[in-house]
């Protein structure tokens, strides 16, 4: 915001044009002994250049390390043309447009996002995006719950390779609701989930939905087709989490199987949006055309005026959205806005080469990555399937200890499985995006290299 100071002068002026004595009288009606008086543990206020010289301090004790950590949040180069088109005043202080007279521009890229999206995921319909990946995901939950007409069951399937923190987000928003989350195994060779271990898993049991994730949390790539059909032959909706930029390469949810994916949902955040210390990010959700009643959250449409001109609209909007909670599809209002504007200008300006580019990228650089740190004695793959963007390693000491030695040398080297996945043992999971280079990569590697040996010694 620009600071706009007032005068004494200015101040007077304005007050007089209003016949107020002063500014407390404005606040007139609020009781003497409400009023919390003088701020005394309130410090003195500081100048500019003490404020930026002490906020540049504070941002400082963080340090700039290398980033080797993918797990749900990457470190992807965000060209300086997004924000500073998405910061505009057009986009930056835009209110929900309901008015659809009076917000053409924002949405028409509301529109242009959906379509963009649908075109990723190979699905129908779009909505404009909800609060993140594991929201959206509790979100498509619910609507598969509703949409599936063949089965009355409340049961879902979900994968114990789905991110372990979409697994605690969706249990905590669904299942106050009455549904009931079913966690399959996954094989510890390959890090997949055969459609053996879900038919294990499930039972006998009707299911409405299984979640299937490409790739899963460890990287590794799933037998999709396999699993989506294996959905549709239990009369359950198949819904699909995935990664935005792994379908540039990746087959779409739109085609898994003989009839593809129901619904497919993820997490928006590497499209054109920062680390940012976790967050704000958006969630994206996408479904067949036969289901898009169920989608919750906004959906702008294209139309045509009296004159035959195009316009933009919000259509599909019920009014319990807004009035009636208990009827609502879902609660979901508000949603990230100026995030799917950054990942709208983001994704235009890539292009679909670009984006497969960065996707490509990715994979080269961690496989790259991995060859590397393979090469140090006791370092090997965890996993023996295919993987993109990261991959899990396995450690010959703590994986705790080792990321904090790195830690200590300004290196950010991995997510530490040990908590969500006791049964690995010392693990960890390794990320480099488009973003590191050789000579980054190599400096890991003999770092590492280094303080694997320096404990093996003192063993």
């Amino acid at each position: 915001m620009p600071f706009v100071p007032h005068t004494q002068d200015d101040i007077a002026a304005m007050l007089a044009a209003i016949g107020a004595p002063s500014i407390d009288a404005l606040f007139d009606e609020i009781p003497e002994a409400l009023r919390i008086g003088e701020l005394d543990a309130i410090p003195a206020g500081m100048s500019e250049m003490d404020v930026t010289r002490l906020m540049h301090k504070r941002a400082n004790t963080d340090g700039q390390p290398l980033c080797f950590i993918g797990a749900g949040a990457y470190d992807h180069h965000v060209p300086a043309a997004v924000w500073q088109i998405a910061t505009r005043g057009e986009f930056y202080s835009a209110y929900t447009p309901y008015q659809a007279e009076a917000s053409q521009g924002t949405l028409q890229l509301l529109y242009e996002f959906q379509s963009m999206m649908t075109a990723l995921t190979g699905l129908d319909a779009s909505n404009a995006s909800l609060y993140d990946g594991a929201s959206a995901l509790a979100e498509a939950i619910l609507m598969a719950v509703r949409a599936n007409r063949k089965v009355k069951s409340t049961k879902v399937l979900l994968p114990r390779t789905l991110h372990p923190a979409y697994r605690r987000a969706v249990r905590s928003i669904v299942e106050p609701q009455g549904i009931e989350l079913i966690e399959a195994p996954f094989d510890p060779e390959t890090g997949q989930t055969h459609p053996a271990q879900l038919e294990a898993a499930a039972g006998n049991a009707e299911l409405a939905a299984v979640v299937i994730n490409q790739p899963n949390f460890f990287g590794v790539l799933e037998d999709v087709d396999a699993l989506t059909d294996w959905a549709h032959a239990r009369n359950a909706l198949a819904l699909a989490v995935v990664n935005p930029v792994a379908l540039a390469l990746l087959s779409p949810p739109g085609e898994w199987g003989d009839t593809g994916a129901d619904i497919a949902c993820g997490e928006a955040q590497p499209l054109g949006m920062p680390l940012s210390s976790g967050g704000p990010y958006a969630g994206f959700l996408c479904c067949k055309m036969a289901l898009v009643r169920q989608l919750p959250g906004r959906i702008a449409g294209r139309t045509v005026d009296l004159d035959g001109k195009p316009g933009f609209t919000l259509t599909l909007q019920a009014r319990e959205q807004h009035i009636r909670r208990g009827k609502a599809t879902s609660n979901i209002c508000t949603n990230q806005g100026l995030l799917v504007t950054a990942a709208t200008i983001h994704m235009a300006l890539l292009g679909a080469a670009g984006l497969e580019r960065v996707a490509a990228a990715c994979h080269n650089n961690t496989r790259a990555l991995s060859e590397m740190l393979c090469a140090i004695p006791g370092v090997e793959p965890l996993f023996s399937s295919p993987i993109f963007h990261e991959q899990a390693l396995r450690l010959p000491t703590p994986a705790a200890n080792l990321l904090g030695a790195l830690a200590a040398e300004n290196l950010l080297g991995g997510f530490d499985l040990a908590a969500d996945y006791p049964e690995l043992g010392s693990a960890i999971l390794v990320c480099a995006t488009e973003m590191r280079t050789e000579e980054e990569m190599q400096g890991y590697r003999d770092k590492l290299a280094r303080i694997v040996a320096t404990v093996d010694r003192a063993a």
